[in-house]
């Protein structure tokens, strides 16, 4: 093998790459070969033009493009290909963001449909010991008991709203729900004018972030947004029935959401869940 004189074979065989691939860097202005036979017209590669097509190889690994790559062997300056990648480097990182978010969405999709298949189907009230929750909380300029699924929709909005202008994922709309605090569901008063989302630890709003307390909750589901009051009555007369005191806020928390859409409302599951402490307690 003479490395002065390499075939196009011989050059794609010693860097792991096609025939095909040289003709198209040779078309793209990229590559030449280094020497042509005046008598025969054959054309060869030196082996030490094996360095440009490292520097293609690698270039092309941190996502630059061929027209990219030729304006860099043109311009041969330094500080354009520092920027270049830079760039890159934040499209890469901005993708990675992404990705992230949508593994965020698809793992807890997935994880609610779990809890979906192992609740309880129907207006079956039980018990459950939860532990402390960290969600973000909006205040909402409508009570959802006032409009049921239209009102539902606009705390959502406005939700959504305040999660865009914060600059938050919204792979944290994976989990919602709705609160009724302590005082006016101890009244039985169904007034709820906030929406929350389940986040992270990480996650730091301080003045939205609140922490559900652990303990234990007693709890009813329903897959029908209608069904909350008539739900709601039955708990609070078993929380009665049974001595036990309310402890905390009425929390609704959306279980999981599905891809079916009989009508203008949501097909989802729903857990309406009040912490509770006995008498002795």
């Amino acid at each position: 093998m003479n490395i002065q004189k390499l075939t196009i074979g011989q050059m794609a065989e010693l860097n792991h790459i096609t025939r095909q691939t040289l003709r198209h860097y040779e078309a793209e202005g990229l590559l030449t070969p280094y020497y042509t036979d005046p008598d025969s017209g054959y054309r060869y590669y030196h082996i030490n033009q094996s360095a440009r097509l490292d520097m293609i190889h690698r270039l092309k690994i941190c996502g630059m493009s061929l027209k990219q790559i030729k304006q860099q062997f043109e311009t041969a300056n330094i500080e354009d290909i520092q920027s270049s990648l830079k760039t890159q480097l934040d499209f890469i990182d901005e993708s990675v963001r992404r990705l992230n978010q949508s593994r965020y969405m698809i793992s807890r999709t997935l994880n609610n449909y779990e809890r979906y298949k192992s609740l309880p189907q129907g207006p079956t009230i039980f018990h459950e010991h939860l532990p402390p929750r960290k969600i973000y909380v909006h205040t909402s300029s409508v009570n959802f008991f006032d409009q049921e699924d239209s009102g539902y929709e606009i705390m959502l909005s406005e939700l959504k709203t305040g999660l865009v202008e914060k600059k938050l994922p919204a792979s944290y709309l994976c989990n919602i729900g709705t609160i009724i605090r302590r005082p006016y569901i101890e009244e039985r008063m169904l007034y709820s004018n906030e929406v929350f989302v389940f986040v992270e630890d990480d996650f730091e709003i301080p003045a939205k972030v609140e922490i559900l307390p652990g303990g234990m909750y007693v709890n009813i589901c329903s897959e029908t947004i209608f069904k909350e009051s008539e739900y709601a009555e039955q708990l609070l007369n078993y929380i009665t029935d049974a001595g036990f005191i309310i402890a905390g806020d009425y929390i609704c928390e959306v279980i999981a959401e599905f891809p079916m859409f009989d009508n203008l409302s949501r097909s989802m599951l729903y857990k309406i869940q009040i912490p509770v402490t006995t008498k002795e307690g």
